[in-house]
């Protein structure tokens, strides 16, 4: 399965309402991946600036081989610590990220690492990590956060804390973030951003996993 072609189910994992939670069944995806740690942020600018140079070579196949336009996918990143606490006390020096961008499941490896190729030719050396992979989410609880990313500390709180617990739900992977604006051009209080966490059912220990990487 890839990414889904209807409009509502694309609207639903990637457009939430931004007043309340919502669970959603996030398909198996094919993702453009970059690995690294800590909150540089040259080096995740680094990691968007690649997985969109190797976008822009695909968008021309798109219209080749499918007659339709591609539509940029916004970048996405996994974020995850060794030590739990170090993610719920938000010391981003000690989490790890892993930043990705939807690829369509018609590019294949040869056409992918094609397109490596042309980024390299601008860009230099790829970064070691970078990947064509697939990822499955399966269940998750999202919503739409509204404003600088500073301030997200408070709705994943109410997530863990309050709606998780409440619906008998348990953190299950890493969290996930979907940045739909671009900070250079958006003024941070209107900056958009997809809050993601993957769900399972809740243990009797009850015992929380934030922040743990799939």
């Amino acid at each position: 399965m890839g990414v889904p072609e209807d409009r509502k189910q694309l609207e639903a994992l990637y457009l939430p309402s931004s007043k309340e939670f919502v669970l959603v069944d996030v398909p198996d995806m094919q993702f453009a991946m970059i690995d690294g740690s800590g909150a540089d942020s040259d080096a995740l600018a680094d990691a968007v600036r690649w997985l969109y140079a190797i976008i822009h070579p695909i968008r021309p196949l798109a219209r080749e081989r499918l007659g339709k336009n591609f539509a940029e996918p916004p970048p996405e990143c996994l974020w995850w610590a060794d030590d739990p606490e170090d993610f719920v006390a938000g010391r981003k020096d000690r989490l790890h990220w892993r930043m990705m961008i939807v690829i369509p499941d018609w590019v294949d490896s040869a056409m992918f690492d094609d397109a490596v190729a042309k980024a390299r030719a601008k860009l230099g050396e790829a970064p070691a990590s970078l990947r064509l992979e697939r990822f499955a989410e399966g269940r998750c609880v999202q919503i739409m956060y509204v404003g600088p990313p500073a301030g997200e500390g408070t709705t994943i709180t109410r997530l863990h804390d309050d709606f998780l617990p409440a619906n008998g739900l348990a953190a299950h992977g890493a969290h996930h973030e979907i940045y739909l604006t671009d900070p250079r051009r958006v003024a941070p209080e209107k900056m958009k951003t997809v809050l993601r966490q993957p769900v399972r059912q809740r243990t009797r220990s009850g015992k929380r996993e934030r922040g743990a990487a799939n």
